[in-house]
């Protein structure tokens, strides 16, 4: 059920507006003052949208949304992997790849404690069960993947959903937070955001500093915009074609499931294509000015986007008891990504960006990586996150059919 707003969900231009103007407010507070500069844009572009869904401004859903996930984000993907070198990020993909693995344990853990303490009060637990795993493994694609395989009632899927959009939203917050906390970069390695400030002017505010006025032409512009969709086009017509030819499903060998997932994901095509295309073509790509820039205000308007569907409202009208499970799972992915990632020497960085791509996804923890200038990471943890499709449909799977027999 909807919840009226004054903003209709098919106002398009008006929701346009904001969202373009929004994510434009959020960088300009972001880079003219230091409080937000610590805060991040992305927490300004965030919560501006949550409480304004919240107040019932804006709707909480409308194909305007819908457009920014299926257009906005996959071309903005390109434009921020144009600087980057493949060799570098083969390196730094191993290590991303452990700590996104060690994390996937922290959601399975989280899970198993959350099941077995709400069992009793939540009807039909190991269905959400398994879609939540498969989701804060992989995705969304693996939410619907297992809310399909288990024939989940509509009404728990779309209460799940609110449930999963206002936790997503919280802790991408505390995420984006933790950095900016003496406790943790004293706990923690912090090499990312070290050689950021040491690249910065200390006098000057850190964004505006990294985010200074460059060259820029019509013809880098036109390469920019031009070759993203081009790259996007062949990724996903290239994917389409993959997904038919090799077949997948619970019938099919464990190796086809693998390899389709692989091949037929239009997210690992787009990153595996940009990669390769800008490792054939390094002069042009590394050349073209501005891409970074468009493609993170691009970004920006997802953040903006995340921050809407998270109605307390809705939530309390539904299933706080949903929230109160999601939230056990979450606290529990922090809690056994944090432990291990020190355990193990990883960094802060990756620790962050590891446990993003588990509960959010690819998109969201490259969205990070970009938001706090750890530009080294948006490949690695696009490649490492992408796989966790493939992954979670399996952990889904194996919940939802162990939870079922209690």
């Amino acid at each position: 059920m909807l919840l009226y707003s004054i903003i209709q969900p098919d106002d398009t231009w008006i929701l346009w507006a904001f969202l373009a103007g929004w994510a434009a407010v959020s960088i300009y507070l972001e880079q003219k003052y230091d409080w937000a500069s610590k805060l991040s844009g992305a927490i300004i572009a965030l919560v501006g949208a949550m409480l304004l869904a919240n107040f019932n401004i804006i709707p909480t859903e409308s194909p305007v949304y819908d457009t920014v996930w299926t257009y906005v984000v996959p071309l903005a993907i390109p434009l921020l992997l144009f600087q980057s070198n493949i060799f570098k990020i083969w390196n730094e993909s191993g290590r991303l790849l452990i700590i996104f693995l060690l994390s996937s344990i922290g959601t399975v853990a989280g899970v198993i404690i959350a099941f077995f303490l709400l069992k009793d009060v939540i009807p039909g637990l190991y269905m959400i069960s398994a879609m939540m795993t498969g989701s804060y493994i992989g995705g969304g694609v693996n939410f619907a993947a297992m809310a399909a395989k288990f024939e989940v009632p509509g009404e728990t899927v779309s209460s799940t959903v609110v449930a999963d959009n206002l936790l997503m939203a919280i802790y991408f917050l505390v995420l984006i937070l933790i950095p900016t906390l003496n406790f943790f970069r004293r706990k923690f390695r912090t090499p990312y955001i070290d050689e950021l400030e040491s690249n910065t002017n200390k006098d000057e505010n850190l964004a505006s500093s990294y985010w200074g006025r460059k060259e820029i032409s019509l013809k880098d512009i036109g390469l920019a915009v031009g070759s993203a969709f081009a790259i996007v086009a062949i990724s996903f017509t290239l994917a389409e074609f993959f997904d038919g030819l090799i077949p997948s499903g619970e019938n099919v060998n464990v190796f086809y499931n693998v390899l389709n997932g692989i091949f037929g994901d239009n997210y690992l095509m787009l990153t595996t294509l940009t990669l390769l295309s800008v490792s054939f073509f390094p002069r042009l790509f590394e050349n073209i000015n501005g891409a970074q820039e468009i493609g993170t205000y691009l970004i920006y308007i997802f953040f903006v986007v995340i921050g809407v569907p998270a109605s307390l409202p809705l939530i309390l009208q539904n299933a706080p008891l949903i929230l109160v499970f999601v939230a056990i799972m979450v606290f529990i992915n922090m809690l056994v990504s944090f432990t291990l990632g020190k355990a193990f020497k990883f960094s802060l960085e990756e620790i962050i960006l590891a446990s993003n791509a588990n509960i959010g996804g690819p998109t969201t923890a490259a969205a990070m990586a970009i938001s706090r200038g750890w530009t080294k990471l948006v490949g690695p943890i696009l490649i490492v996150g992408t796989l966790g499709y493939i992954i979670g449909n399996y952990a889904g799977s194996a919940i939802g059919i162990w939870f079922s027999n209690f």
